[in-house]
């Protein structure tokens, strides 16, 4: 989409994301976690922006129903609402971005189209994709927020791994893979912690 003739962005004349990566201490990057509602994708990004906060490290967590709530109150779940959900996300996952910060999202993103667009606005090498994985049944088990019991009532449409596919990631793919189901939340932060720490560089103050 062509920028209108009377919108002239400001980008030239700020401080550039270097600038602020070099206050900051720490190279930004979107870690971008994904799952079925239920597999612990927010468990684990809370805790992780706990731990990394320990270490002096500047988080920013971007979490479906947060936003939900409020910038994308709009929008609901056919196919055109999701896309558009996970491009306003991208979008604003890049002005954290661009002010050096670490960015963990928790969005369900069910296909892998959703998840390379997301890619492309984002950057492929400030984007890190991780599948939080836990079965259906077993999310369903859990059904923390009472959803998958209101969907199997039929009180929810287009639910995902129900009435709406999702999409794993495909074995030759670079995604992160973080198994839920078969594992500790202090395991999985265990399994991703160091490669994040390699992703961002942070240096600590002297």
């Amino acid at each position: 989409m062509s920028i209108p003739d009377n919108i002239h962005p400001e980008f030239h004349r700020m401080l550039d994301r270097d600038a602020k990566e070099a206050q900051l201490r720490q190279r930004g990057h979107v870690f971008w976690f994904y799952g079925l509602s239920g597999s612990g994708k927010s468990t684990l990004v809370n805790a992780l922006e706990r731990e990394l906060m320990t270490r002096g490290v500047h988080t920013k967590i971007l979490d479906g129903d947060n936003i939900r709530s409020g910038l994308n109150r709009d929008l609901g779940f056919s196919d055109a609402d999701r896309q558009e959900n996970i491009r306003r996300i991208s979008e604003v996952s890049r002005l954290f971005l661009d002010a050096g910060m670490v960015v963990f999202t928790s969005f369900i993103t069910p296909t892998r189209a959703l998840r390379a667009a997301a890619a492309e606005i984002i950057g492929a090498d400030d984007f890190t994709p991780i599948y939080v994985y836990a079965s259906f049944a077993t999310c369903a088990k859990r059904d923390i927020k009472g959803l998958y019991a209101k969907a199997a009532a039929g009180e929810l449409s287009q639910f995902t791994g129900k009435d709406a596919s999702f999409e794993a990631p495909a074995a030759d793919d670079a995604d992160w893979v973080i198994s839920t189901e078969s594992q500790t939340q202090d395991a999985s932060i265990e399994q991703v912690l160091p490669s994040i720490l390699a992703r961002i560089k942070y240096r600590p103050a002297p």
